[in-house]
Formats: C-alpha cells, structure tokens, sequence
C-alpha cells in the first residue's frame, strides 16, 4: 500500500523546505498565485503516487528524451517520488511478456484512476500495420488504454496534432490521440519535442488539484500556451524597433536582432520557451540564434519554408499601415496594432514579402 508522497520524499532525503521551495517555483511557472505554492505542496504532500501508463506510438523516442533531462524534478525523482511509472517500454525493466503484464495488470488495478501518457501519433493505414506492439495495432492499444484512464496526456505534436508522421502526403494516415479518442479529459502538450518542466508541471497540478489545468481551444495548458514566443521574446524590442537580422552572420544577428525575416515563426507559435528554456533553463534556440520553426503549433510542417518570412500574428505586417510616423515610433505602432489585433490571431503561416516591411 503506497504511502503519502511526503513520507517517500522524507525517506530519499528530501526536506519539507526544499519541497516547499519546488512547489513555489512550479507555481509561479504556472501562473498561479503566490498563496498556490503552499496549497499545491499541502495537497501534493498527502496525496498517493497515481499510476501512469505511458505508451510510445509511431514516434521518435525524443518525447521520452526530453523529459529525461528535467531538471525539476529530475525523471528519476519523478518516477520514484511522485507518481509510478508502470509501464514506459524505453525506461522500464522488463520487455517482451513481461512488460505486456506488468501494462494489463496496471489497468486491472487502477481501473479508472490511472493517468495515460501517450507519444507519438496513431496510423490507421493498412488497419493499424504500419505500427504494432506485441503484435497489436496502435489503435487497439490505445482504445483499450483510454478506456480505463481518468484522463489522457498527449505528449509532443505527433500525439497532440499528428506531427511529422502527418505531414503530407501522410503514407501511414497518422492521427493524434483526440482523433481518436472522444471520451475522456485529454490534455495536449506540443512541441517536438516538448519542454520536460512542462511535461511535469501539467503532472504536478493533476496532484495537486485532481484536474487537469485550463486548457486553450487546442487543448494546451494556458499556464505554459497562453501567449506567443513572440510576445514573451527578449528580441522582442528589437521587433517593435524594425530592427531584423538579415543573415544569420551579419551585424544585426551578432546585436541579437530579431529574427522574423529569417523565418521566425514566433508571432504564431505558443510556447513558454522564452521563459521556461531549456537544458535546465539554459537557453533556448532563439536564445542561441535560430528562429522559432512553430513546432507546438498543428501541421509546422506543412507551414512553409522554416527560413521564410511565413509568420504574422493576424494579418501581414505591414508598416505602411503606420506611414505618419518613422524610426522607431513605426516599430512601435505597428506593435500596438498587432497587440489589438492578437485576440483575432490566427495561428497559420501567412506569407509576408520583404517588400511589405521597406513600404
């Protein structure tokens, strides 16, 4: 019988202050209040470790790299402190028949109660060939899965959206988990792949609260997708000056310029890669001189060339909108005009030319 996760906590060490200090940080990471931090470490404390099953489909493995190097918590504090990991093919121990086992007699116990993790997206050409574990079509595994959970996590944009897999002309007819699924909570967290704290983050407030968090017309968590890269950027300013890169070796990339005429998809994309980072808050790529490719976003894909001006938060920039005034006040008005216009935001790949930038 498991035990209330402080008690494991205080077994591996963990001191009541470092876990109140965690809880505070997770919660001003999630935009809740201040007074969240101590609820979410009370509730968080008594509660028991829920059961997850995690279950890879047609994906790359690196959903499961990236929440390898979370650095808060780490993936074996996660794993051995707050919730128990089940079933997971590339972490776990037993393999073949053993692992089939160890994954029904999980459903079997926690009927009802466990949380379903899946990566990767469903194909459903051939009737489910093109992608089977232990001779079972992914659609099957997963129909039986999400059956018994009390909710569902998408993890990466193949699961949440399709992915790559679906990218046209999509051969293996891939498919997110919501496409298939119509019955249960589910929770999408993008990115390809997506950010670890995230990952555990959406874990955290299911402890927590026993739900999952607000979620956006996607299905994103709006904690960490509510705005754009582009609005939490630190080239931001740059943006609103017109200032842009025009290489990514000349003058203005070495000043930090932005990016969004070398194909930036920031203005469209939402993340919280900009505050959140990766490789334990590090950098991200913008930080480290690429432009945002949109990949939290569906179908980035099929969004055009990763290097061309595609991205506009509702219609094409243009600064002739702003005529009458020039310099920097130009950057800046066309910066509040694109803020009136976010809540029309749309997020698709609209082409803006270079000519309309110089008018």
């Amino acid at each position: 019988m498991q035990g209330p996760l402080i008690d494991t906590l205080a077994r591996r060490g963990v001191t009541r202050r470092t876990f109140l200090k965690y809880c505070a940080t997770l919660a001003s990471m999630m935009a809740l209040p201040p007074t969240a931090g101590r609820a979410m470490a009370e509730a968080m404390a008594a509660a028991r470790r829920p059961s997850v099953i995690w279950l890879p489909f047609q994906e790359c493995t690196g959903c499961t790299e990236s929440i390898t190097r979370s650095h808060s918590p780490t993936i074996e504090g996660m794993i051995f402190d707050m919730i128990s990991l089940d079933y997971q093919e590339t972490l776990m121990a037993a393999a073949g028949h053993q692992a089939e086992e160890a994954l029904h007699a999980a459903m079997k116990d926690n009927a009802g109660k466990y949380l379903l993790i899946v990566d990767g997206s469903i194909p459903l050409g051939q009737d489910g060939a093109y992608s089977c574990i232990g001779g079972r079509s992914n659609v099957d595994i997963l129909k039986e899965a999400a059956a018994g959970a009390a909710a569902v996590i998408a993890v990466g944009s193949c699961a949440s959206f399709g992915g790559i897999p679906k990218a046209n002309p999509n051969p293996t007819g891939a498919v997110s988990v919501s496409d298939l699924v119509k019955d249960k909570p589910i929770v999408n967290i993008p990115g390809c792949p997506p950010i670890p704290v995230v990952m555990t983050g959406v874990l955290a407030h299911y402890l927590t609260f026993g739900s999952l968090p607000e979620l956006d017309d996607k299905g994103r968590p709006k904690s960490f997708f509510g705005e754009t890269i582009h609005d939490r950027c630190y080239r931001r300013p740059f943006y609103d000056q017109g200032k842009f890169a025009k290489t990514f070796d000349d003058e203005g990339a070495r000043q930090g310029w932005c990016l969004f005429e070398l194909g930036c998809k920031g203005p469209v994309t939402h993340n919280a890669c900009a505050t959140v980072k990766w490789n334990g808050g590090t950098s991200w790529p913008v930080e480290s001189g690429h432009g945002c490719l949109g990949c939290s976003e569906p179908d980035f894909w099929d969004g055009g060339g990763f290097y061309k001006a595609l991205s506009a938060p509702a219609d094409p920039l243009k600064f002739a909108a702003v005529a009458a005034v020039v310099g920097a006040g130009a950057g800046v008005a066309v910066s509040v005009a694109n803020r009136v216009k976010k809540s029309a935001a749309k997020a698709t790949h609209e082409t803006t030319t270079l000519a309309d930038l110089e008018k």
